[in-house]
């Protein structure tokens, strides 16, 4: 790691964004550190994950990503996501649990030349990420579980879809009273499609 710390700390390029703290915060993740170690109520709100810079040999920033991403889910580390804005060469961004958890994901990566020394605020990188929309294939009545926010787990039925703001309306499968929620479309996942046993049933009665 020597090497690594010492390349680390040569002057940023001037293609790199300016370095700040990150801010985005995982819930569950505060949790369980909170779980662990005793900390002020102050102190608790302000952990979270973290962005951090790898340097990279030019032109092998997708090799260092694949072994990367092996090393993370061989030895099931808390790094939650690797980045590699688009047109940037010699680096890529790793979201991490702090910077030992990156400097560990990188240790031994062949082509990685060492993690910069402080964390990347989101928004200096985010104009270089390219969004890619998504189809959700979700039609009304498909029964679906809540995969984020506070009814995650929880089965629902698809009620209404409104395609232009990217939401959909459930009703609870469990609760006692229907109650109409909104959730986001990526909030929901398709688990079962009840019009895909109607036109089955159709065919038998026209055979008879």
């Amino acid at each position: 790691m020597n090497e690594n710390e010492h390349e680390a700390e040569q002057k940023t390029p001037a293609g790199l964004p300016s370095i700040a703290g990150a801010q985005h915060v995982a819930p569950e993740k505060t949790e369980e550190a909170a779980e662990k170690k005793e900390t002020p109520k102050e102190e608790k709100e302000e952990l979270g994950t973290k962005l951090f810079a790898l340097r990279t040999t030019a032109n092998r920033e997708d090799q260092v990503m694949d072994f990367l991403i092996s090393n993370i889910k061989k030895k099931k580390m808390p790094v939650y996501a690797v980045i590699r804005p688009h047109g940037m060469r010699g680096y890529i961004f790793v979201e991490a649990l702090d910077r030992q958890s990156a400097e560990q994901a990188a240790f031994n990566v062949p082509y990685a030349r060492g993690i910069l020394p402080k964390e990347i605020n989101y928004s200096e990188i985010e104009h270089m990420l390219e969004q890619v929309k998504r189809e959700v294939d979700i039609r009304k009545n498909d029964i679906v579980e809540i995969i984020s926010g506070p009814f995650k787990r929880e089965n629902a039925k698809i009620t209404r879809i409104d395609k232009t703001k990217e939401e959909v309306v459930v009703e609870l499968l469990g609760a006692a009273v229907p109650i109409p929620i909104t959730v986001k479309m990526d909030a929901v996942k398709v688990i079962r499609r009840e019009s895909e046993a109607a036109p089955a049933e159709k065919s038998e009665e026209d055979l008879l």
